[in-house]
């Protein structure tokens, strides 16, 4: 009852006028913010903190809030429609996504995104407000074992994003770890794998990877159909309704399991919602009935990341205001600007600063909702991108990448990289090799590698944790079983089908 009455409470403040437009504001930011590649919510949140400082702290944070789960949405639709991600976590939508768009179905993809992003991000918020303490304590018993064997098994699970040969994704991840693998080791301070070059010292940004692979390939791929006589890749843009009964019949499951997966993986510190929607992607094919629709314009593999990726932001602030802990580099701005203001996220803000973390919360419903006005009637806009000429349409993507990336460092070190890796990436593609574990295995190196070491200096060099700790053997069954099973049972069935083959000779 208490949760209510200051729930009541902030929302008597959130629809204060001012308190309106920064939410709009914010969210309308948030999503030009998604759109653009290279530009992301961390870019855009950090370049706006000069300008919250003379703002009320909280028509500030309200801004940047909506800056955050506004960019979720946004970074879905050039994903969809130009196989370009314009946040991290929209990579995934991308293999989807686009291939709706190919199919005439771009309406159907944007509309699944943007439904299942209020629903998640409205389910993420009422968990927010009243699971914060529950869920607080239940994320205290991940330590570094749980980190690194929950991370262990995302990359084992890699190989099941695409179809195709195991070899070929297994291929592709170890690409991704060793593309993640360059750079000065946290630690140390040592160059790793940068061959001399002081240009690689600081690593490959996750942005440049994403766009090289998905958007360059994709681009040449297209540029090079469009001057072919004859041939025409995107279809026709389906007329009718956004989605049709069976769209929805199939939306409706994922929307509600990436809303919960999203917000549980969003609760656990320093993971963020872009490895929510990676997992979520893996869920639902792994589930479905009919795995081998998935790459090939499935609306599940839309529906569940898209909102898994939203309730990670609303399970992102959790830990951010209950204990004070970033969950993601997003939430690590966030908790700079709470300083700057004076203010101490913890255990004591809900106390200290009660009316403000409500009116937040408040302000983060009122903006879910404006993001579902905003973005759906505007599908058929968006859609229209797709009715200009390739050579036009591709031609502007590769700019429009290549001006993201510089504007990544203002260097030109960006650009080179872009080159090579949208060679590798349209190498990959064209021999067979999945994109989307590679970018999986680049999200995941660093903080597989940093609990990993956590690991080994909390037991002095052994590995015991992994087998002593409760969860932690849960999870180690887990792996061994997702090996195993899957072994036995591809045996079991090539005896079968050897038998009836001896059965009918």
């Amino acid at each position: 009852m208490d949760t209510l009455n200051l729930l009541g409470g902030g929302f008597a403040e959130a629809v204060q006028p001012m308190s309106l437009l920064f939410a709009l504001l914010g969210v309308l930011l948030g999503t030009i913010v998604g759109v653009l590649p290279g530009i992301g919510p961390i870019s855009a949140i950090a370049i706006l903190i000069p300008v919250s400082f003379g703002m009320e702290p909280v028509h500030g944070l309200i801004m940047l809030c909506g800056i955050y789960y506004g960019s979720m949405y946004g970074g879905s639709i050039t994903a969809t429609l130009i196989k370009t991600p314009g946040e991290v976590a929209s990579a995934v939508t991308a293999i989807d996504g686009y291939e709706m768009a190919r199919r005439g179905r771009a309406r159907a993809a944007l509309a699944t995104a943007a439904i299942g992003s209020f629903v998640a991000g409205t389910l993420a918020i009422v968990g927010l407000s009243f699971l914060s303490p529950v869920l607080v304590q239940a994320a205290r018993i991940f330590g570094a074992s749980e980190y690194f064997l929950l991370m262990l098994m995302a990359l084992l699970l890699a190989s099941s994003m695409s179809t195709g040969s195991r070899i070929k994704s297994l291929v592709s991840i170890l690409i991704g770890l060793g593309v993640g693998l360059i750079g000065l080791d946290f630690q140390t301070g040592l160059p790793r794998q940068t061959f001399g070059l002081d240009v690689l010292r600081d690593g490959i940004d996750f942005t440049i990877f994403a766009m090289a692979l998905f958007a360059i390939p994709e681009a040449i791929r297209q540029l090079s159909i469009a001057f072919t006589p004859g041939r025409d890749e995107i279809q026709k843009i389906e007329s009718g309704p956004w989605m049709t009964k069976d769209d929805w019949r199939r939306s409706v499951a994922p929307w509600g399991r990436g809303s919960v997966l999203g917000f549980i993986i969003g609760v656990l510190p320093g993971v963020g919602p872009s490895l929510a929607s990676f997992m979520s992607y893996i869920m639902e094919k792994r589930i479905s009935k009919t795995p081998e629709r998935f790459g090939k314009g499935a609306i599940e593999g839309v529906a569940g990341p898209e909102a898994a990726n939203n309730a990670g932001v609303g399970g992102a602030m959790i830990p951010l205001f209950s204990l004070g802990i970033p969950g993601s580099a997003t939430t690590a701005l966030l908790l700079f600007v709470f300083t700057m203001y004076g203010l101490q996220p913890g255990p004591l803000l809900f106390q200290q600063e009660s009316t403000l973390i409500w009116t937040i919360i408040a302000s983060m419903y009122i903006g879910n909702i404006a993001l579902v006005v905003l973005n759906l009637p505007l599908v058929g806009v968006f859609v229209k991108l797709l009715k200009l000429p390739p050579e036009l349409l591709f031609g502007a993507i590769l700019v429009l990448v290549c001006v993201g990336t510089y504007a990544i460092k203002f260097s030109l070190t960006g650009m080179l990289m872009l080159g090579v890796f949208g060679a590798i990436g349209y190498l990959m593609e064209k021999f067979g090799f999945p994109l989307a574990p590679a970018i999986l295995a680049l999200v995941l190196v660093p903080l597989l590698e940093d609990n990993f070491r956590r690991l080994l200096q909390i037991s002095g060099g052994s590995l015991m944790p992994l087998i002593t700790r409760p969860v932690s053997l849960a999870l180690v069954i887990a792996i061994v079983l997702g090996i195993v099973v899957p072994i036995i049972l591809r045996a079991v069935l090539r005896r079968r089908a050897a038998a009836r083959t001896s059965v009918t000779v």
